[in-house]
């Protein structure tokens, strides 16, 4: 299983020095065929890949997870003989439904070339519930952010990768984490350092302080990876996610890579 980082940033931002600063939003594409997210990462993608993708999972609605799916719908639906399936929880589906495919923002693509042949078909996947396709499972994982969220988790039958989408103080996520077979990497969100706290509070996302408050005293093996970084803070996140988590194997999540499972 092969995990391809198209974008991890906390913006949009082409240049800087920061570790993981560069690239678009988040998309992680899995095989070829399944998206996790669809942020402004999925850009690199050519025409080709985007017409492989069989499968989106989404985290959540905000715009930096998303920005691409109407677009990518869109580009590549002559090439395809089958509708786009976007999994996400109905609340979210809900979300898209009223605010992206309503036919003002964007047409709504559900019904559209026909009610029988769409372009998009939306299945509701909530918290604790598993899909299954071509060997590998994809578990939502809980998450608590300023809308209705989840983490997700890929596994097939000898390893795993487990992402919190956007979140805040989660021990629910940790503690379902920690019971994943197999787990080798958890990509996780860490938008602000310690000085802006409040504001990770205030908007419902992770600072060092916050992530090193969850693990403590969980036995948590697997590599972290850091995604999400608001520039121009990155290195000044993971100078203080080492020193807040020093037994921890952890890094900086680069857009171009390939996590191999």
């Amino acid at each position: 299983m092969n995990v391809r980082v198209l974008g991890c940033s906390g913006a949009i931002r082409r240049g800087g020095d920061d570790a993981g600063d560069r690239g678009g939003t988040t998309a992680l594409l899995v095989d070829g065929d399944i998206m996790i997210d669809a942020g402004t990462g999925v850009a690199v993608l050519t025409d080709d890949e985007l017409a492989r993708i069989d499968h989106v999972f989404l985290t959540h609605s905000h715009l930096d997870h998303i920005a691409y799916l109407p677009l990518m719908i869109d580009a590549v639906g002559d090439a395809r003989d089958r509708p786009l399936v976007v999994h996400a929880s109905r609340a979210t589906l809900d979300i898209l439904q009223a605010h992206i495919f309503n036919n003002l923002i964007w047409p709504d693509f559900t019904r559209i070339p026909s009610p029988d042949a769409p372009g998009v078909r939306f299945e509701a996947l909530e918290v604790g519930e598993c899909f299954m396709l071509n060997g590998r499972t994809v578990t939502a994982l809980p998450a608590r952010h300023t809308v209705p969220s989840m983490g997700l988790a890929v596994s097939n039958a000898t390893a795993c990768i487990a992402f919190s989408g956007d979140t805040t103080s989660n021990p629910e996520f940790w503690a379902a984490v920690c019971a994943l077979p197999g787990l080798r990497h958890v990509i996780v969100e860490t938008a602000y350092p310690d000085a802006q706290i409040a504001l990770a509070r205030a908007a419902h996302h992770y600072c060092p302080k916050l992530i090193a408050d969850d693990l403590r005293g969980r036995a948590m093996k697997a590599e972290l990876l850091i995604s999400h970084l608001k520039p121009p803070h990155g290195a000044q996140i993971l100078e203080e996610l080492r020193a807040a988590l020093p037994d921890v194997s952890l890094r900086a999540l680069r857009a171009g890579e390939v996590l191999t499972l």
